[in-house]
């Protein structure tokens, strides 16, 4: 439990207004299929919440506690500043004869791929060493996270204040960040 519930809130917090949320909304409306989309977004946030817990475990026997504890305030702060600067839309494409699903796991995977949210995944599985449960958290966070904005597509940015909620997860990023960071360095 001590890496479900992290990663699930690290994560799923990462996502909102992330260029790969941005993603997933011009991909249903182009498709108008929100479950072929859905499914796409699972399976390659699944893929890279496996990779990044996978690349957390080696992590964890390679490097002291501190350490790790360290790099996970260093994610944290950077995440959270990451949360400040406006994400470019990404540009949509189709991949050919792969179809909706196709195309979503794709381009969601490839856009994810050395994200904030693998970074912060990576750091709580290099953590608590646990490789199922950080992915576990870390996908259903992503997924959770997509979901409104897939079925809602369009409206999604007109109905969320996206700017003023990336800055307080910002802030919630850097401070909890911050306390991390006091923490691994021992500065308490």
């Amino acid at each position: 439990m001590d890496a479900l519930l992290p990663a699930f809130v690290a994560a799923g917090l990462a996502e909102i207004g992330d260029r790969t949320q941005l993603l997933a909304v011009l991909l249903a409306i182009q498709f108008r299929r929100p479950g072929a989309v859905l499914a796409g977004v699972a399976v390659a946030a699944l893929a890279n919440s496996l990779l990044a817990a996978f690349g957390g475990t080696v992590v964890h026997d390679l490097v002291n506690h501190r350490a790790i504890a360290l790099m996970l305030a260093v994610g944290l702060i950077l995440a959270g500043a990451g949360c400040f600067w406006r994400p470019k839309p990404p540009v949509l494409a189709t991949y050919g004869p792969i179809g909706v699903f196709g195309t979503a796991a794709v381009g969601f995977f490839i856009l994810e791929f050395g994200d904030k949210t693998q970074l912060l995944t990576l750091a709580i599985a290099a953590r608590v060493d646990s490789f199922a449960l950080a992915a576990l958290g870390a996908t259903a966070g992503i997924v959770l996270a997509n979901t409104p904005a897939v079925l809602l597509a369009g409206e999604w940015q007109r109905r969320v204040p996206l700017r003023g909620v990336r800055a307080g997860i910002g802030a919630l990023f850097i401070v909890v960040g911050a306390v991390a960071a006091i923490g691994a360095l021992r500065l308490n």
